[in-house]
């Protein structure tokens, strides 16, 4: 008996913290990456909602993956040459990540209705390089749920994706602006 009673306890016990570990990492399905290029020869606009976010609350680590192959653009051509071997090569490098850390989260209070302005850094690769990053994100907390909003600008030298001649090589500017909407 008292056995049955230890064990019934301890499987309790493993229980709770297991849902008490799980309920600090928050994950994302609702994830929207956007990317924005302007030139004088035309706009370009794509939209990914494929992507995966996490943040671990008692950490502040955070995680994107986001399937390249999923950004969808308004014509089929641009579609075609952001896949291709000659600018982003998505079957080779099927996978953007970010791996990086909410840098202050002190100023996040994941229980409270607010907007919590923060820096988040790591690494993020693109097109198989990876770089060090830093930039600026908002985390609001509304009626329990939890989402984080972030716009930067991305140079696309830095990871290597450039045409190197052609008319796509003027239509798409060398800096992109990049905007990040998930939901926890």
């Amino acid at each position: 008996m008292k056995k049955t009673i230890f064990t019934t306890l301890a499987v309790v016990a493993i229980a709770l913290t297991s849902f008490t570990a799980s309920a600090q990492k928050l994950v994302s399905t609702k994830t929207h990456f956007k990317f924005f290029s302007t030139t004088p020869a035309e706009d370009i606009q794509a939209n990914n909602y494929k992507a995966v976010g996490t943040i671990e609350k008692t950490n502040g680590d955070v995680v994107f993956s986001v399937p390249m192959q999923s950004f969808e653009f308004e014509k089929a051509l641009m579609q075609e040459h952001f896949n291709s071997k000659k600018f982003l090569d998505t079957k080779t490098n099927p996978k953007a990540k970010l791996v990086g850390k909410i840098v202050d989260l002190s100023k996040v209070d994941f229980t409270k209705d607010g907007t919590y302005p923060v820096d988040v850094a790591g690494e993020l690769t693109i097109n198989g390089v990876t770089n060090a990053v830093k930039e600026k994100a908002t985390i609001s907390v509304a009626d329990g749920k939890i989402a984080l909003m972030s716009k930067f600008n991305l140079t696309l030298n830095d990871y290597k994706i450039a045409f190197k001649k052609g008319k796509p090589s003027t239509n798409i500017a060398k800096t992109v602006e990049v905007t990040v909407q998930a939901t926890y």
